[in-house]
């Protein structure tokens, strides 16, 4: 009798059951996805709040600023600044934007895309023509570049500084050629009214034990001074 009375509301009991689990279950899930939502929120606001408050210094360069040869990108000079920075408690973030092998006429064609990316440029440092002088491009090509990219930062950035970072060429690329690519620099920086630093490899350029194996690009003992070098024309800008 027992057995017939059971077997007769077996069904309806694991159907009343099913529904409880069920139940418990979808409340669960929620309880779970409400936490794991809200944590995504606080975590994307705090980024988003840190990359907002924090003054952006783009540096916009070549394989120097790219840290090329390099095991690890923050060996490069624009992280080694942003260590500084950060061991002053200043606030202000560095932004990475080199590219190997980029020449001035690359810069010129990237220099648009790079501020359609909302980035309020605090300070702009600009270190790009030593491949155009490698390839023995027509400095008034190099010129012509290089003021137009300065000339596009003032046009989509007008309170952002522009720091100018000057390049010299080995003496193998001949006297004339080279004496004439350095005053590109200087010229730039003097009619456009810039931060200037002269010579961005001072120190650095020629001395076997601070450059690779190529003699061109720096080791991490070379970044270690050109990150002075700059620093101490940034240091003037952001202080």
């Amino acid at each position: 009798m027992i057995t017939k009375i059971y077997d007769s509301f077996n069904p309806i009991f694991l159907k009343f059951c099913y529904f409880i689990i069920a139940t418990v279950l979808i409340s669960c899930r929620g309880d779970v996805a409400k936490k794991e939502n809200t944590e995504e929120v606080k975590t994307t606001e705090g980024v988003a709040t840190e990359k907002t408050d924090a003054k952006k210094i783009l540096f916009f360069g070549d394989s120097l600023t790219a840290g090329y040869g390099l095991d690890d990108v923050n060996d490069a000079y624009p992280a080694l600044i942003q260590s500084t920075i950060d061991s002053l408690g200043l606030d202000y973030t560095v932004i990475n934007s080199g590219v190997s092998g980029e020449t001035s006429a690359g810069g010129k064609s990237r220099i648009g895309w790079v501020l359609k990316q909302k980035v309020d440029v605090f300070v702009f440092v600009l270190e790009l023509g030593a491949n155009d002088g490698l390839r023995g491009i027509p400095l008034v090509e190099t010129k012509a570049n290089l003021q137009s990219i300065i000339d596009t930062v003032k046009e989509k950035m007008p309170e952002a500084t522009i720091i100018l970072a000057g390049m010299e060429l080995p003496p193998n690329m001949g006297p004339e050629y080279t004496s004439e690519f350095r005053t590109v620099f200087s010229d730039l920086a003097s009619e456009n009214k810039l931060t200037f630093i002269p010579f961005i490899l001072k120190d650095v350029g020629g001395v076997v034990e601070l450059n690779q194996a190529d003699g061109i690009h720096p080791t991490v003992e070379g970044h270690k001074i050109v990150a002075k070098t700059v620093w101490a024309a940034l240091n003037k800008v952001i202080q």
